[in-house]
């Protein structure tokens, strides 16, 4: 389980096609990690394959290409990272899985002061789960949900996440990944929803 609190941004190195679909080498700064741990790249849970001293391989298979932006992810690329909480770990964010629900495209930026104003397009199925005030994750980034509508949401983005996120890089017409909170899913398919 992840929180939605960026560790790092990586720098995609570059990228190999597979049998199963694609492996990532991710130039990053964190520590520690070892071959079988999990990692959330831009939101979505992948496990490392390889690690050397400063670059992570990860493999990504045909259903997360299909279900996530990762398929259009080139070398240059920044990537948000985040380790899984640890269980005796403060407990920042909110419940975040690693298993995106789609993707949203950006359709709107709008400064206010220093911050920014975003909102972001949305398929149906997923815009039922997203409630002013909530959570949501963007690029694995954890949200308080500021507006709703028709097919949309907004969200503010504060300085310091402009700088240490990957959303401070994005512009009208990007594709980011969203989660909604799995709560809501739980909750809908408690009471006989179609999920």
């Amino acid at each position: 389980m992840f929180t939605g609190i960026v560790e790092a941004m990586g720098t995609v190195q570059g990228i190999e096609g597979t049998d199963e679909g694609k492996r990532l080498a991710i130039e990053t700064e964190l520590e520690g990690l070892t071959v079988g741990d999990s990692l959330s790249v831009n939101g979505v849970c992948l496990t490392v394959v390889s690690n050397t001293q400063e670059v992570v391989r990860t493999d990504v298979v045909h259903e997360t290409l299909l279900r996530t932006d990762l398929g259009s992810l080139v070398p240059g690329d920044r990537v948000d990272l985040e380790r899984p909480m640890r269980a005796d770990g403060r407990f920042d964010g909110h419940i975040v899985q690693g298993h995106v629900d789609g993707v949203g495209v950006i359709s709107v930026l709008e400064s206010e002061g220093d911050s920014l104003r975003v909102r972001i397009d949305v398929p149906a199925r997923l815009a039922r789960y997203i409630a002013e005030k909530g959570s949501v994750a963007v690029d694995g980034v954890s949200l308080t949900v500021t507006a709703t509508g028709d097919g949309w949401f907004e969200v503010a983005l504060i300085p310091h996440t402009l700088k240490v996120t990957v959303l401070g890089l994005r512009g009208v017409g990007d594709r980011t990944n969203i989660e909604v909170d799995v709560i809501a899913k739980y909750v809908e398919r408690l009471m006989g929803g179609t999920r």
